[in-house]
């Protein structure tokens, strides 16, 4: 399972942890002696001379490293990613698709299960339906990257099957222009997938997932399909959950049947109850037990092997149960988030106990919804895998990362020593008795009380 990347600027970028920059390190002048031997390794594989003719001239590209390097993915809430991807262009220009390609979208989803909604959210999000696919040169990018330390073993595979796409006929090199971690066409397949699922749906010989919307489609139903997509089931439905439940139970790696989760006061967006049913579901909480609630079938699990980022994937079916015809998302709240520094201060406090968290990069992933899901049971806290200000602080004895500078955080102080708190000294670390001021500074001021030191809680401040 990988993360794919996009054509379109959509994701958050951050910074990557210093200890992958050290332990990972390229030396470009080897990359000449690596695609020679790469082009041996082509040839024993049965490529052709002609495709293998495709590496010539391709060199060592650091930006596309620096790329990868940094990427980050999905550092926003659900909501706030939701509120941008889920916009109104995408739901006209998507249902309009719909109303146009009627008898195709018919054909493909009795050949292959899925019905047009779904297709159609992954055409809008991967690249606003083929509008944007890419400016990168795809053979340069995928040789840089199979050459890089960080993920040859993942690469190396889509270098050779991009390779056989050429000697299939498929494109030309010259045509090969998409993401620039290697992703083509206007649902952005890499080049494995591309070769596995692809599908010659206009009958011309070829399989363009660049130019042929037929063969698109057809091709993303085919390889949602080879993800498990099962014909005639839902994927995910809004509800409504009680104020108090067994949370630890809330996960998307965990299912009960559809009956159990009424059976804890689950219901549906309109209050009714859910049905009777011994269909397995997942209980999603993309911002924890305060926001957003969604039960997640089956075939959400084939969204997690399309990206496992949890926001990307809940976002994408959310945006299909749209196109299908649902209301816009109840955000529910507020939920009081953390910052990038204070998840990478979280991760880093999580992992330095033994927990899993996968990359330390200030992004709340599944691994550290996990990790923070632990934590919450020892803490006798409602375990629903999202992590607050408040949990930060009990595992760092009070001292919470801050976005604010150290000269910003004297300020913050002396303004709240102005208005009576006690926050100790003035030393530009926010602590258990400054963050307690700023809760109740937060209380007074009638906004979400979650203690966490930020720019705009300064210049309310300031205001006074």
């Amino acid at each position: 399972m990988k993360i794919r990347t996009f054509a379109l600027a959509a994701m958050a970028l951050i910074t990557a942890p210093a200890a992958l920059a050290q332990t990972c390190q390229n030396d470009p002048s080897q990359f000449p002696a690596w695609l020679d031997a790469f082009r041996a390794e082509a040839r024993a594989a049965g490529i052709s001379a002609g495709a293998i003719a495709a590496l010539d001239g391709v060199r060592f590209d650091q930006g596309i490293v620096n790329r990868d390097r940094a990427q980050g993915v999905f550092a926003q809430t659900f909501v706030e990613f939701s509120d941008r991807m889920v916009n109104s262009y995408r739901l006209e220009q998507g249902a309009r698709l719909i109303r146009d390609n009627a008898a195709l979208f018919a054909r493909i989803e009795q050949e292959f299960g899925v019905p047009a909604p779904v297709i159609v959210a992954f055409w809008a999000l991967e690249t606003d339906f083929g509008a944007n696919t890419g400016d990168f040169a795809v053979i340069p990018s995928i040789a840089t990257l199979a050459f890089d330390c960080r993920r040859p073993a993942e690469f190396r595979p889509h270098l050779l099957d991009a390779l056989r796409l050429i000697e299939r006929g498929d494109l030309a090199p010259a045509e090969m222009i998409g993401a620039w971690a290697g992703e083509l066409g206007q649902t952005q397949f890499q080049p494995s997938d591309y070769l596995a699922a692809g599908v010659d749906y206009d009958g011309d010989g070829k399989v363009n997932l660049i130019r042929s919307v037929p063969d698109v489609l057809a091709s993303t139903a085919n390889l949602l399909r080879q993800h498990g997509w099962r014909a005639g089931e839902p994927w995910l439905e809004e509800v409504r959950v009680p104020a108090s439940m067994p949370w630890e139970r809330a996960d998307v790696s965990i299912q009960h049947p559809v009956a159990e989760w009424a059976g804890w006061g689950v219901t549906r967006r309109d209050g009714s109850a859910l049905p009777q049913s011994r269909a397995p579901a997942s209980l999603v909480l993309p911002m924890g037990r305060n926001g957003p609630a969604f039960l997640a079938y089956a075939n959400f699990q084939v969204y997690l092997e399309w990206n496992r980022s949890l926001v990307y994937s809940t976002t994408a079916a959310y945006l299909a149960t749209r196109l299908a015809g649902a209301p816009r998302v109840d955000p529910r709240g507020p939920v009081a988030s953390l910052s990038i520094d204070q998840a990478r201060q979280l991760q880093t406090i999580l992992a330095g106990q033994g927990f899993d968290v996968g990359r330390i990069d200030g992004i709340i992933g599944l691994q550290t919804r996990a990790a923070v899901r632990s934590v919450q049971v020892q803490y006798g806290l409602p375990a629903d895998g999202y992590p607050t200000a408040d949990l930060l602080a009990r595992l760092t004895g009070g001292v919470v990362a801050t976005t604010l500078t150290a000269d910003e955080a004297r300020e913050l102080q002396t303004l709240l020593l102005r208005q009576g708190f006690d926050i100790g000294a003035v030393d530009g670390v926010i602590g258990a008795r400054t963050r307690a001021a700023i809760m109740e500074m937060q209380r007074r001021m009638g906004i979400a009380a979650d203690g966490v030191a930020t720019a705009e809680f300064l210049a309310r401040l300031r205001a006074l």
